[in-house]
């Protein structure tokens, strides 16, 4: 097998993969092994029409496909590994010469990974946050935790409260007309989840069992239907069983029956020192993504676009993935967003690009600092990852094979790059970007 690569404009490339007419044999002859079996020819029995009899009868290129998509994957990856290049997107195929007896010719049109000219990374002004914790947030906190803890019941004697779970029959119904996607039985409901559009579930409240009812709301403006989006609309709503939560009440025995604590004092700083962490963490996220986004922005880069839809249909995979572990399919998934699949991947697109770009930058800020990773850092994200699959470490690291084990690796030191930005940011009241949007917002709220 050879391998010729031309660059291309826009970042792409044409690798030109020719693979010996000996290979080409085998492929054509397995293909007919494959298939001898549906051929029928008069004079020979089922199964048993040799090869030349049937490429004399139908023309040689009756296996031709098949054996094309046998060759392909494998000497496409060889020639991945062969051309030395950074291929970044999915490749695009093109058959150029396949005949019997001669070398296979076929050409892989890629984008190759672009040049990432790294702007300022250091003393990045990000914006300073609130990481205090007020007794307000301790006490709602806690009030969560006595709900989640609470004892349900069925009610029969009173109509839906607030914070009731509720088992519903509803249909909705826009300009008199019933919506696909507006029906259902037995929805069980948590009145203040905000599960529903803005109002919903508010107008549940005072609902009595039994007894249909009329709620009367209307679409946000930025909906997912289209169809749906800013209009009215009357839902006919009957509430068939009513759950109320028994609150327990706040004291040291409740404490030491639900928590590692047995006081009520011990266990409210127990409380107060996880937000202040979550707190933390979240404004570490932010000034990551903010140090990030500044250092894109005095960067240079510019990216093929095969290397974003490469990007956004992984993303899209993604998104389907979830939806079918959440036991949804993927048509009725399409369906109740509104989405179609190409809609979906156009939707994907920005969020690729700023994956992609975010990822090189820190790669470029690696690279400029010669960060690395120790087999400790290593070590401790494979047990990291492995924990979180309920698996033996060992068992993890043989699974990821090297590939997974060099990607795995290339993470750390991502995240390792991801830390030194932010440590080396410098913490300002308001950064100027966010006082500019501040402005602009206000400009606009001003002109409407």
């Amino acid at each position: 097998m050879s391998v010729q690569v031309e660059k291309l404009d826009g970042g792409m490339a044409r690798l030109t993969i020719e693979v010996g007419p000996e290979r080409l044999e085998q492929a054509l002859e397995q293909a007919y092994r494959k298939n001898r079996g549906k051929i029928q020819v008069q004079g020979f029995r089922k199964g048993k029409v040799p090869r030349a009899m049937v490429e004399k009868l139908y023309g040689p290129e009756i296996f031709y496909e098949e054996a094309a998509n046998d060759i392909i994957p494998e000497a496409y990856e060889a020639a991945y590994k062969e051309c030395g290049e950074e291929i970044v997107s999915e490749p695009k195929i093109e058959v150029t010469q396949i005949e019997k007896g001669s070398p296979f010719i076929f050409t892989a049109e890629v984008a190759l990974k672009p040049e990432f000219k790294l702007g300022k990374y250091k003393g990045i002004k990000v914006a300073k946050q609130d990481v205090s914790v007020s007794d307000e947030e301790v006490e709602k906190k806690i009030q969560e935790e006595l709900g989640r803890n609470a004892r349900i019941d069925v009610v029969t004697d009173r109509p839906v409260k607030m914070g009731d779970i509720i088992k519903l029959d509803f249909e909705g119904f826009c300009d008199g007309e019933a919506f696909e996607g507006g029906k259902g039985e037995d929805y069980s409901l948590t009145i203040g989840s905000g599960t529903f559009i803005p109002g919903f579930e508010e107008k549940l409240v005072g609902a009595e069992l039994d007894k249909e009812l009329d709620v009367e709301v209307t679409f946000p403006e930025d909906y997912h239907a289209e169809n749906l989006a800013g209009k009215p609309a009357v839902f006919k709503c009957t509430v068939k069983e009513i759950k109320g939560k028994d609150i327990p009440e706040l004291n040291d025995e409740y404490v030491d029956e639900v928590s590692e604590f047995d006081n009520v004092a011990d266990y409210k700083a127990d409380i107060r020192k996880k937000l202040e962490k979550s707190k933390e963490d979240t404004a570490r996220a932010f000034k990551e993504d903010e140090a990030i986004k500044a250092l894109i922005d005095d960067s240079l880069v510019e990216l093929p676009e095969a290397m974003v839809e490469t990007q956004a249909k992984q993303l899209a995979r993604q998104y389907e993935r979830n939806a079918m572990m959440q036991g949804i399919p993927v048509q009725q998934y399409y369906q109740y967003s509104g989405l179609t699949p190409e809609k979906l991947l156009d939707n994907m697109k920005p969020q690729a690009e700023v994956r992609i770009k975010s990822r090189l930058a820190l790669e470029a800020v690696a690279k400029a600092e010669n960060i690395t990773a120790s087999d400790d850092e290593v070590n401790a994200e494979i047990e990291k990852r492995a924990t979180a699959y309920y698996m033996n470490a060992d068992r993890y690291k043989e699974l990821l094979g090297e590939d997974g084990l060099k990607e795995l690796t290339e993470d750390v030191v991502i995240g390792k790059a991801a830390d030194f930005i932010v440590d080396n940011s410098k913490e300002v009241k308001e950064t100027k970007k966010a006082k500019k949007d501040k402005e602009e917002k206000k400009e606009e709220k001003e002109e409407k």
